[in-house]
């Protein structure tokens, strides 16, 4: 009994481990996206409330738009416009995330370039680091 205790409570360590550095990579990543485009933020954790905002909202905005993406893919023939189709889709789902969490926020500033850019980037991101199963699921 006791060894299985120690074996959940050594996974969700571990587990909490990897999803710690999973978030630090992410807020580290943005935090310097943030830098280069001069974004500018009063605290750190209204920079950290930004991007957990980001995290609430993304999903269900990513689920509409995903969902749409893949019906709008699943008739294209073509590798190239496939991929085109789905990064604006992605493009679009992280503009939206971003413009709403912007707009409700005070106390960080985006220029038009940053909500640009910046969902470019993570789409980017996304779509390189991006769940590979789909695409093996297709050719099998």
């Amino acid at each position: 009994m006791k060894k299985k205790i120690k074996t959940i409570i050594g996974m969700a360590l571990f587990s909490i481990f990897i999803i710690g550095i999973i978030l630090g990579v992410y807020f580290l990543g943005i935090a310097g996206i943030f830098g280069i485009l001069g974004v500018q933020y009063q605290s750190i954790w209204s920079f950290i409330i930004f991007v957990i905002g980001i995290f609430i909202l993304g999903p269900p905005v990513d689920l509409v738009f995903g969902a749409i993406a893949d019906l709008s893919v699943e008739k294209i023939s073509g590798k190239i416009t496939a991929f085109v189709i789905q990064f604006l889709f992605g493009f679009a789902t992280n503009w939206i995330a971003i413009f709403t969490v912007d707009t409700f926020m005070s106390s960080i500033n985006l220029s038009l370039e940053a909500k640009l850019i910046v969902p470019l980037i993570l789409t980017f991101f996304e779509s390189v680091f991006g769940n590979k199963n789909e695409e093996h699921e297709k050719v099998a």
